[in-house]
């Protein structure tokens, strides 16, 4: 009996010896318009320790269903941490989502929801990797959005250089960087410390696992070049629906039927394209609306026809829609269909109003993932990249965050 008493709390203490990691999942069809973000405008929340940061969503139900929230402490690596609730969280989550209102006026009617951290019932007590998640009044979940909590006990600094391998030349870009540990004491920087490096904001495309190629006094230095490159890609494609009447240069036709359909014009393949500069936003999208003031029940939501020419390099692949709208994920939804009548792949996808990123992957029979087929890689393309700098001393029960970097490519040299 004693020895099955101690496994049994070894158990409850140590969760990420046997827990999974924490993916983001993403919602049913009936929920959109998930902004999530700290104080900066960026739909990442990268938050100092006491900051605020809010999450916004609606559902297109529009039945004001009631939704609560966890929160999830997680290691390095995505796994739940060996921190009680009580050891991370000052308070308690698990609680009802009560901000919200049905939209006002819209032809698709939907329930808005808002929630702040921290808030009168919950705060957050250290720093590291975090997992918001939302689930409905039978316990279920609907979705799960990561976000990260810092301190400031060390400095990172970093630049963005082309790759020095011939073949990536032209196509890569490679993060170098150093962190000053001055006044924060580091022993052994290969065991105590571990980076994270996330390109505009896209966890499955992070690096993991680098370690400080060599230390000069209190100055670890990253100066790699493959083991911190990331394909260069190329700018987003992108709309603005914040005037539904009004046709821009990326959108066609509009129609009114049961709700606003934007035709957007055909899209062109750019891989074999020279590279062309236009300011994008990495992905992300902005809700806005000239047709009322409060943005986040007075927006419309609109269908979006995408189209693309078929091509033989894709064939019989899948190509998908993606941005930061649908969190880039790969579903039915946003899979184009081929129209054998005009020759084209096309997609329809339910949008609230405002200004959109978006691009076109391509993924083949086996499964793998061909994310710049379509827009081509380029070392020009303005990207950027977050550091991560994550600390665990000898005996400690988590990673913890003491400090952030962050650079971009706009300015990158040889």
């Amino acid at each position: 009996m004693r020895y099955t008493y101690i496994l049994l709390l070894m158990g409850l203490l140590a969760p990420s010896a046997f827990g999974q990691i924490m993916e983001e999942v993403n919602p049913p069809e009936n929920i959109k318009s998930i902004v999530f973000k700290g104080p900066t405008d960026d739909q990442f929340p990268v938050i100092r320790l006491g900051e605020s940061m809010t999450l916004e969503f609606d559902d297109l139900m529009a039945n004001e269903q009631d939704y609560y929230y966890k929160i999830v402490h997680c290691d390095y690596d995505w796994t739940p941490s060996q921190l009680l609730k009580s050891q991370y969280l000052d308070g308690a989550d698990n609680q009802r989502i009560i901000d919200y209102e049905n939209s006002y006026t819209t032809l698709q009617p939907y329930s808005n929801y808002r929630l702040t951290i921290p808030n009168q019932n919950v705060k957050l007590r250290v720093s590291g990797n975090y997992v918001l998640e939302i689930h409905n009044s039978y316990g279920d979940l609907q979705f799960s959005r990561r976000f990260v909590v810092y301190r400031d006990a060390v400095a990172v600094s970093g630049v963005v250089k082309r790759s020095r391998d011939f073949n990536y030349i032209n196509t890569k870009q490679v993060v170098q960087f150093n962190i000053n540990t001055a006044g924060f004491n580091v022993v052994n920087p290969k065991r105590e410390v571990k980076v994270a490096i996330i390109q505009n904001h896209q966890w499955p495309t992070a690096l993991y696992n680098i370690k400080p190629q060599f230390t000069i006094g209190t100055e670890l230095v990253y100066k790699y070049n493959e083991e911190t490159s990331f394909l260069g890609g190329n700018e987003y494609f992108y709309f603005d629906t914040k005037d539904l009447r009004s046709p821009t240069f990326a959108i066609s036709n509009i129609e009114i039927r049961d709700v606003y359909h934007h035709y957007l014009f055909t899209n062109e393949y750019r891989f074999d394209q020279e590279y062309t500069y236009f300011p994008d936003i990495n992905g992300d999208f902005v809700v806005r609306t000239l047709q009322g003031e409060d943005v986040s029940r007075e927006a419309e939501y609109s269908k979006v026809h995408f189209s693309l020419p078929y091509t033989n390099q894709i064939g019989l692949n899948n190509v998908y829609v993606i941005g930061k709208f649908n969190n880039y994920a790969l579903t039915d939804e946003n899979r184009m269909i081929f129209n054998e009548e005009n020759g084209k792949f096309e997609a329809t996808l339910m949008m609230k109003q405002g200004f959109y990123n978006y691009k076109y992957v391509v993924q083949k029979d086996d499964g793998t993932l061909e994310p710049n087929l379509v827009s081509g890689n380029f070392h020009f393309t303005e990207n950027n990249y977050l550091i991560l700098v994550y600390y665990r001393d000898f005996g400690d029960m988590y990673d913890s965050i003491i400090g952030i970097g962050s650079a971009n490519s706009r300015n990158i040299s040889n």
